[in-house]
């Protein structure tokens, strides 16, 4: 008689990072993609949890019990417990993740949760996250110790029984964790008990992410200088010398585009290399599709296509969107073929985004324009048909359903016979939430991002034009002449045609603003910013 072997449930507590999703740990995100249960509260950050697991995980809030009230330390351990026990009634091993808020270890009820997990008589990890204790004061630009420093003390700033004459001694970092008001408290405690009122000290809101804002006073200063601040958010204050050092240390919020919110005109699924690269510079990203892509209303004529490519019918394939690239690659996933088909065929790209999407699929062009980016520039450079080098004389051409003849009249013109197929449809995309439309048309976003002259006409067709103070950042001179000739003026132009050098061209008006602003003697303000701005001087 065989029998089943029961596989008991596993616990593993993890922390997220302080805020900045790139913290995450290997091993964190790794154990996340296992996770059959996910236990977070309001701290642990949802985002995370997008990224990194399955479809199919479950999630079980640990913020709050059934009445509705905050869950103690004490509550959320058994909680955890229940959950592992019923995850173990399933027999097959699940993996339930604790995911907390920064460390584990540091400040988060970990010892209660954990040992009410080994008396229950659970198999756990621990997975160390990086903490907010160090992260925070590195991402604003201040060291914990320096030459001279012989000490480090961490305090929760809400801890009653705190001897702050411990900290006292100048060449002791203290590092404060809390609310804003218990770290108010806590720095005038601080100075109370003997620390030097000349002290300098940092104090950060929203650490490690884009968010964050760094504001640095003396302990004398300490209640005029905090007076101005509003947040329920995560507060961290450093103490000490170190705190000099921050002027010619700060990094994360002197990036180029720190804290701005881009508008991004493009499908999510084409945005994410501009969104990563948005993000690498401090910005965050709002992607609004303007075109829907659909399939063709009768497939025969591509089906047909595809077929004579894997038959040797074509000598060239030219691709002159990213999406009639999406569009043969689903029909290649339907028929079971793979990127081999393409051997022995020249391929062409009509630039730089479409190249992108062609090598992300393993094949690497033959043909890409050197010069303009575009059906005209694609002409220049193909080579016309000779009829002792070339063994066939047929080009297939995957396209919109709205696209010009240009290019099919040209490469007829040279010779080639050109299968001219509707690839795809394109229709306009639905307009966005109305509160997406009022931010574009008000000025609330500090720039647009636009990678084609379709992506401008659709944008204003859905949602309006761009607010005058908005930077218009155009890919090149066609899609730049589009957003002048629907009267927007065009601040930022890539060197090359593609959406990273588009993104840095951005990121190089950024610096050119800071820079004009610090000669200036001014503060720097975001484009959004000056618009407010200039609105609270209208009305004084």
């Amino acid at each position: 008689m065989s029998t089943t072997t029961k596989i008991p449930a596993s616990i593993a507590f993890i922390g997220s990072g302080p805020g900045d999703p790139g913290l995450l740990t290997l091993r964190a995100a790794e154990l996340l993609g296992r996770a059959d249960v996910v236990v977070t509260d309001t701290v642990a950050r949802e985002d995370f949890l997008a990224a990194h697991v399955r479809e199919d995980v479950e999630i079980v809030d640990a913020s709050h019990g059934d009445t509705g009230a905050p869950l103690t330390v004490a509550s959320r351990a058994k909680l955890i417990v229940r959950t592992a026990k019923a995850a173990a009634r399933a027999d097959r091993g699940t993996l339930v993740v604790r995911l907390m808020d920064g460390d584990p270890a540091t400040f988060n009820g970990l010892a209660e949760e954990a040992l009410a997990c080994h008396k229950a008589g659970f198999s756990f990890e621990i997975v160390p996250g990086v903490s907010a204790v160090s992260a925070v004061p590195a991402y604003a630009g201040v060291p914990l110790t320096q030459n001279g420093s012989r000490a480090i003390h961490v305090l929760s700033a809400g801890d009653s029984k705190i001897d702050w004459s411990r900290s006292a001694d100048d060449a002791t970092t203290v590092v404060l964790l809390g609310a804003l008001d218990c770290l108010r408290d806590g720095l005038t405690k601080l100075a109370a008990a003997g620390r030097s009122e000349e002290t300098q000290v940092a104090l950060t809101v929203s650490g490690t992410t884009i968010h964050q804002s760094t504001i640095t006073f003396t302990l004398a200063e300490v209640a005029k200088a905090t007076k101005a601040i509003a947040t329920d958010r995560p507060v961290v204050a450093v103490v000490g010398a170190p705190v000099a050092l921050r002027e010619q240390l700060s990094w994360w919020e002197r990036k180029p585009l720190f804290g701005w919110n881009v508008l991004v005109p493009r499908t999510k699924d084409q945005a994410g290399s501009m969104v990563h690269r948005l993000a690498d510079f401090g910005a965050t990203s709002d992607v609004v599709p303007t075109i829907s892509v659909e399939p063709p209303r009768t497939p025969q004529q591509m089906e047909r296509a595809i077929k004579g490519l894997v038959t040797g019918r074509y000598e060239w394939i030219g691709f002159t969107s990213a999406n009639a690239v999406r569009a043969v690659r689903e029909k290649f996933v339907e028929y079971g073929l793979d990127a081999r088909a393409f051997a022995g065929l020249k391929i062409a790209a009509v630039g730089g985004v479409t190249a992108e999407s062609l090598r992300e699929w393993g094949l690497e062009p033959d043909l890409v324009p050197s010069g303009e980016q575009s059906a005209k520039g694609l002409l220049e450079e193909w080579p016309e048909f000779d009829e002792v080098l070339d063994p066939i004389n047929r080009v297939f051409l995957p396209r919109a359903d709205i696209a010009t003849d240009t290019l099919v009249a040209g490469l007829q013109e040279m010779g080639w016979e050109v299968d001219d197929v509707t690839a795809y449809r394109t229709v306009r995309a639905a307009p966005p939430a109305p509160e997406v439309r009022e931010a574009i048309k008000t000025g609330k976003f500090d720039a647009v991002c636009f990678t084609s002259s379709s992506t401008v006409r659709n944008l204003v067709g859905i949602a309006g034009k761009p607010h005058a103070t908005t930077v218009v950042a155009c890919i090149g001179p066609a899609t730049a002449k589009t957003a002048e000739e629907h009267g927007l003026r065009v601040d930022v132009m890539a060197s090359e045609p593609t959406a990273e050098a588009l993104v840095e061209a951005l990121a190089d008006y950024g610096r050119s603003l800071a820079l004009a602003a610090e000669e200036a003697g001014e503060p720097l303000r975001r484009p959004s910013e000056k618009k407010a701005t200039s609105r609270r001087k209208a009305k004084a």
